[in-house]
């Protein structure tokens, strides 16, 4: 993961409903929810919850799906994953190896 790309995600994350979003969205898993969904749980605007998954879109945090009229959003983990990559990579003083179990565990194939 390159610096823009992390900014842009911890950009994305550093607003209370984006990050509800993003939360929420892990927690419902490889299904994810449609858009109603995620508006009714979390009690936001439907417009307001658009411009927030657009950005967490953009920053490579969620996935969607559109099923007819309707667009499901799911976590992308794999945009997470990289994103605690980047962050811990340089960790435990240029000795990576003491951070490893660490790095494993939060790089997990969930």
């Amino acid at each position: 993961m390159e610096t823009t790309d992390a900014i842009a995600a911890f950009s994305a994350l550093a607003q209370d409903t984006r990050l509800a979003v993003f939360r929420l969205l892990v927690q419902a898993g490889p299904d994810g929810m449609l858009a109603g969904e995620i508006s009714a749980a979390l009690d936001v605007r439907p417009n307001t919850l658009s411009a927030n998954l657009a950005i967490l879109l953009n920053a490579g945090l969620v996935q969607n799906t559109r099923e007819g009229r309707m667009v499901r959003y799911i976590a992308d983990l794999e945009g997470l994953r990289g994103l605690l990559r980047f962050i811990m990579q340089d960790c435990c003083g240029g000795r990576p190896e003491l951070c490893q179990p660490v790095i494993d565990a939060v790089a997990c194939d969930c």
